[in-house]
C-alpha cells in the first residue's frame, strides 16, 4: 500500500472529483494520503506565482481572463470551482505559496513550468524562502531549454523532460531515438523524462531510460490495467485523475 502511494501522482490535485489545480483538490489528495501532488503554474502581469493550466481562465470560470495580463488581484475575484459542480463554488486559484503551505511533511509536489524563463527568479525566491525539503519539490517542462535554465538557477530539485511522442500523432507514425534522447537529457543535467502513456512507453523504452540512470515517469493514467501494466513495466511515478481509487483498486 505504501509503494502505491508514493508511486502515484495526483494529477492538479485529485482533479476527477474536485476542480483541477484548486486547494479543495490539492487538499484532497493529501486527505487521501496520496503521496504526491502535480500542479501546475504561470507568472502574473505584476510578478505572482498561480497555479492554472491554461493560458487563460475561459474554461475554469467562464470569464476568459489572460493569465499574462492579469493581477493577481484580479484573478482572486473569480470561481474558480462551479464548473465542476455547486459545491465547489467559489474556490479561488491558489497561488503558488499556497499550495506549498499545505504540503505535508512527507509530501512531494510537482510543479509542472506552463510560463517562459522569466518566471525562475521568482520561483527560485519562493521555492527558497518555503519549509519544504529539496527532496519534496519537482520541476517539470515540455521545454527542454526552460528546464535546462532552471536546473542552472535550482541544481537541488530533480528535474523531468516532458514528452508527448504519440498524444498527438497515431503511434505508428511517430519514430523516436532514445538514445538522442537520453544523450540530451544528461547534457542537460537533468534528471529523466515524463512521457505520454501511448503505445510508445514499452517496456523497453523504461528499461533503456532506466539502465541509464534516469526516471521515468507516465502522463496521465486514469485506466487500472493500464497503470498495473506500468508498474510491472518498471515505472518510477504515475500522474493521473484518480490517483486514491487507483491505489485502491491496485493495493
Amino acid at each position: 500500500m505504501n509503494k502505491l502511494n508514493e508511486l502515484f501522482i495526483a494529477h492538479r490535485g485529485e482533479s476527477f472529483d474536485a476542480p483541477e489545480n484548486t486547494l479543495a483538490a490539492i487538499s484532497l489528495a493529501w486527505e487521501r494520503k496520496v503521496k504526491s501532488v502535480e500542479i501546475d503554474i504561470q507568472l502574473t502581469k505584476d510578478n505572482e506565482i498561480v497555479v492554472l493550466h491554461d493560458k487563460n481562465t475561459l474554461s475554469i470560470s467562464g470569464e476568459k481572463k489572460i493569465i499574462a495580463n492579469s493581477s493577481l488581484e484580479e484573478l482572486k475575484l473569480l470561481d474558480a470551482g462551479s464548473h465542476k459542480g455547486r459545491e465547489w463554488e467559489n474556490e479561488r486559484i491558489p497561488t503558488l505559496n499556497e499550495v506549498i503551505n499545505t504540503v505535508p511533511p512527507h509530501g512531494k509536489l510537482i510543479i509542472e513550468i506552463k510560463s517562459n524563463e522569466t518566471i525562475l527568479e521568482k520561483l527560485k525566491q519562493e521555492l527558497s524562502q518555503s519549509v519544504l525539503k529539496n527532496s519534496q519539490i519537482e520541476i517539470i517542462a515540455f521545454d527542454e531549454n526552460l528546464l535546462a535554465i532552471a536546473k542552472h538557477f535550482m541544481p537541488d530539485y530533480k528535474m523531468l523532460w516532458l514528452l508527448d511522442f504519440d498524444f498527438y500523432w497515431p503511434w505508428w507514425l511517430c519514430w523516436i531515438n532514445k538514445q538522442k534522447i537520453i544523450r540530451k537529457v544528461k547534457k542537460l543535467h537533468l534528471n529523466g523524462v515524463n512521457v505520454w502513456s501511448g503505445r510508445l512507453l514499452t517496456r523497453d523504452f523504461i528499461d533503456i531510460f532506466k539502465n541509464a540512470g534516469l526516471l521515468v515517469y507516465a502522463w496521465t493514467v486514469d485506466d487500472q490495467h493500464k497503470a498495473q501494466q506500468l508498474i510491472e513495466f518498471g515505472i518510477d511515478g504515475i500522474t493521473t485523475n484518480r490517483a486514491s481509487w487507483l491505489i485502491e483498486q491496485l493495493k
